[in-house]
């Protein structure tokens, strides 16, 4: 019998990766969506990414598996593409930011009202600083709960 049985949505597939600075990396998927992810939460969950974490020369040997379902490093590391899906999730980058905010039709004050932070962090968050987990969550949802009310 060579019938596939398929339940729930596909598998994530990476098409590129290129480590980053901060243990962070571009992500490209499948269908050319592109993320810098922060790796540094799945590295620091298990010992066997002790070597990750403090090897910048080995953690720069990131390549994609074969099938594009994990990232591999020569140490013989790997990191699903699924786990790497839900890192992307608390990423967002300053370009996206802004955009949820158009989505969302959110002013500086607005936005920060809703983050619960200060104006100046929203307006550093459009311009170039780092979004903390907590805020791009936050963000996505928001944006999310818009999307769907419609």
């Amino acid at each position: 019998m060579d019938e596939f049985v398929s339940v729930g949505r596909p598998l994530p597939r990476i098409d590129s990766a290129e480590p980053l600075d901060g243990r962070r990396a571009r992500i490209v998927w499948r269908g050319g969506t592109a993320q810098i992810v922060d790796l540094s939460p799945a590295l620091s969950s298990h010992r066997l990414f002790i070597p990750l974490r403090k090897d910048e020369a080995l953690f720069k040997t990131m390549r994609v598996s074969p099938l594009g379902d994990a990232l591999e490093w020569d140490d013989g590391a790997e990191l699903s593409a699924e786990w790497i899906e839900e890192l992307a999730l608390a990423s967002l980058d300053n370009a996206e930011f802004r955009n949820a905010m158009d989505v969302l039709n959110m002013s500086l004050d607005g936005m920060a009202a809703r983050l619960g932070v200060a104006r100046r962090l929203i307006a550093e968050y459009r311009k170039d600083r780092p979004i903390p987990p907590s805020v791009a969550l936050a963000t996505r949802y928001l944006v999310d709960q818009r999307r769907k009310a419609g």
